[in-house]
């Protein structure tokens, strides 16, 4: 590895400050993709009206579950790539992103098709308003066709975590957000060279982004020559092979699942909330905003143990690994907290960006914000425990608690003490499905089989287990 390589040694070194700094930059990715579709939202609505805006909103619904099969596929390329890495093993890592690039790309072409051809039934069936039909259309149609180097792309930010570079995809989103910030009302209003393309215009601006974007990480892979690029005789690993794909399936699908799972729980409690009416629904829309800054901490230091675990596991350094993880909840708790804090202390001038002056929807979310808010940390928390368990390929546990967790406590305390305490026994069903996960995903971290399971073999020749094996290692 070079000396002026982005990619960062992760199994060497002081823990905390290695896991720090390998946090920080997806957390920059995290909160710039935020901004970017707020300013998006805010593009659309002002120029184009409501209608419009509910057009992107319900096409952003169907964009985030099929983003989250995907992102389960990508973080079980960054755990195989992580493990090679580790290892040592340059030309399994090479292996490894050339069949897993095969197969994204051959899946973001067939989820091109069939999202032009389905978009239209899709659409009604959601429901989505008569006034925002037609512009939903436009718009999912246009954003379909951009999924096949928006799949490239995630895969290369995983590959690129896997082997310790969180830096390039940090600077490739930076770029992303700025073209599709200034191109998207040049294409909506037709300003200067460009034609006027109404809400198809906002959805053309994210391709040309992503193809902007995509084009500069594959440059910069390049240009550095890291442990990802592929030349020669290694193209022809681009050729998806059978012992690469069934890894990804076998990791990737129930961490998908894991997305499908966490958002199904949170439509039916959106239903639950929409029956305390307007106000409540309203204060519950932007504290969303609001927590989504919280969760992202989780969501960065996730990724980066992730990726450091699995480098670790590679090299067989179990005695990182215990201190891996408890950096992490520890990292992540620190940061939350300070988020936190600051929203509760700024919560009613955070409020008034959203809602007008005297409204009745502040006190409702001031309340809420005091009774779930604080939970957060304990699902984030769990977050990076079970990012821990399934870099060694502990998946089916993972979700089965998460299922509990999220469906049956979740939605069984907030239903059921529902006619007795109203919305407060929806607030409190946060809380103890939070807690909840809480407590199962650390136990399982501290004394659950999951170390047992085989290292990932190196492609092609992968050969993964995700069912614990008979006797626990003592030493580790």
């Amino acid at each position: 590895m070079s000396g002026n390589s982005p990619q960062r040694d992760l199994i060497n070194g002081p823990v905390v400050r290695t896991l720090l700094l390998f946090a920080l930059p997806a957390l920059g990715v995290n909160i710039l993709q935020s901004i970017n579709g707020s300013v998006n939202a805010i593009w659309v609505g002002r120029i184009l009206g409501e209608g419009a805006l509910a057009a992107t909103s319900n096409a952003t619904l169907v964009m985030f579950l099929v983003f989250s099969a995907i992102f389960g596929f990508a973080t079980a390329a960054t755990i195989l790539i992580g493990q090679s890495m580790g290892r040592g093993d340059v030309d399994g890592v090479r292996r490894i992103v050339g069949g897993s690039m095969g197969l994204f790309l051959f899946v973001g072409v067939i989820t091109a098709i069939a999202g032009w051809i389905f978009t239209p039934p899709l659409l009604r069936l959601m429901a989505t308003p008569p006034e925002a039909y037609d512009l939903a259309v436009t718009y999912l149609r246009v954003i379909f066709l951009a999924m096949p180097p928006f799949f490239v792309m995630i895969l290369t930010t995983s590959a690129l975590r896997g082997v310790g570079d969180s830096t390039t995809p940090l600077w490739s989103t930076v770029l992303n957000v700025a073209v599709c910030i200034v191109i998207n009302p040049m294409l909506i209003m037709g300003i200067g060279p460009f034609p006027k393309l109404g809400i198809a215009g906002s959805a053309w601006a994210t391709m040309i982004a992503v193809l902007i974007s995509g084009s500069y990480l594959m440059w910069r892979i390049y240009q550095k020559d890291l442990s990802i690029r592929l030349r020669g005789a290694e193209l022809s690993y681009l050729l998806p092979n059978r012992a690469t794909v069934s890894a990804l399936v076998k990791i990737g699908f129930p961490i998908g699942l894991s997305m499908i799972v966490m958002t199904l729980s949170g439509l039916m409690m959106v239903g639950l909330i929409n029956r305390e009416g307007v106000n409540t629904a309203a204060a519950y829309g932007v504290m969303s905003q609001l927590w989504n800054y919280v969760v992202m901490p989780g969501v960065a230091v996730g990724f980066a143990v992730s990726a450091m675990v699995a480098q670790n596991i590679g090299a067989n350094r179990w005695d990182r690994v215990n201190r891996i993880a408890w950096a992490g909840i520890g990292l992540n708790i620190i940061m939350q907290f300070v988020i936190i804090g600051a929203i509760a202390l700024a919560i009613r001038p955070l409020l008034g960006l959203f809602l007008k002056a005297g409204s009745p929807a502040i006190d409702i979310a001031v309340h809420m914000n005091n009774v779930i808010g604080w939970t957060y940390i304990a699902l984030g928390a769990s977050m990076v425990a079970v990012s821990v368990v399934r870099s060694n390929g502990a998946v089916f546990i993972p979700l089965l608690f998460l299922t509990v967790s999220m469906i049956f406590v979740r939605l069984g305390v907030g239903f059921y003490y529902y006619p007795e305490y109203g919305a407060d026994a929806i607030w409190w069903a946060f809380g103890i499905s939070a807690l909840f996960s809480l407590t199962l995903s650390v136990s399982y971290l501290k004394f659950g089989r999951w170390r047992d399971l085989k290292p990932l073999g190196a492609a092609p020749d992968i050969n993964i287990v995700t069912e614990p094996a008979v006797g626990a290692n003592a030493n580790r």
